[in-house]
């Protein structure tokens, strides 16, 4: 008599590696800076994340560095959310008063993405300990792009891009679109246009900010 069989496992046709296999190998990103004190020729958080995603072969549609303020985070988040399929920003992701970063995204987010924040602080719990609960990073849907909010500090960065990002952006970008989001109309255009990307440590001419991150010499 033949025994009824359990559930099973996912085959490589219908689970992550299948739709890893789909993703496309270049999406377009765009990077945000949000520092009381950093520009662009001193943001070392941006220029790494723009090196690793040109040698990535990812496109960098558009870069910018603003304070800490809601509506000048929310000025660039917005049009970058039309622009790009994925937008990495850093700073302003800590307790203190100046800290906006996350409100202004959460405010946005149509789909959350918890697993990214409680990722990026189990990676760094193993790195600086109970410090790491100070972060609120946070991820989410903004339309028919993603949105990843991280701490401002280059290893912050670093442990965000190498633990979870890097092997993931490809994915990511294609779960979200194989199948049109809710109200996004593709195509959209730029309300305002996006600013054209300096090389790393190039600096000029992009829209300048001046913003916080470094308290008692770490960033957050």
């Amino acid at each position: 008599m033949t025994q009824p069989r359990g559930p099973q496992a996912p085959t490589p046709d219908t689970g992550a590696a299948s739709h890893r296999q789909r993703a496309p190998r270049a999406v377009r990103v765009a990077v945000l800076t949000i520092s009381d004190t950093r520009t662009p020729e001193t943001d070392e958080s941006g220029a790494y994340l723009r090196a690793e995603l040109q040698a990535a072969g990812h496109e960098l549609v558009a870069y910018r560095v603003v304070r800490d303020d809601a509506v000048d985070i929310r000025s660039a988040l917005v049009p970058f959310t039309r622009e790009a399929t994925v937008v990495l920003c850093s700073g302003g992701t800590g307790i203190t008063g100046r800290d906006v970063t996350v409100p202004v995204v959460e405010s946005l987010i149509t789909k959350p993405i918890p697993g990214f924040g409680e990722l990026f602080r189990m990676l760094s719990y193993q790195q600086v300990g109970g410090a790491a609960m100070l972060s609120r990073a946070v991820a989410g849907l903004v339309r028919g792009a993603v949105v990843f909010a991280m701490p401002g500090s280059l290893n912050a960065v670093k442990t965000a891009w190498e633990g979870i990002l890097k092997t993931e952006i490809g994915h990511l970008a294609y779960e979200i679109e194989r199948q049109a989001q809710p109200g996004v109309l593709p195509g959209a255009p730029l309300a305002t246009p996006a600013s054209v990307p300096p090389a790393p440590g190039a600096g000029g001419g992009v829209a300048t900010g001046i913003g916080r991150h470094r308290k008692g010499g770490r960033d957050e």
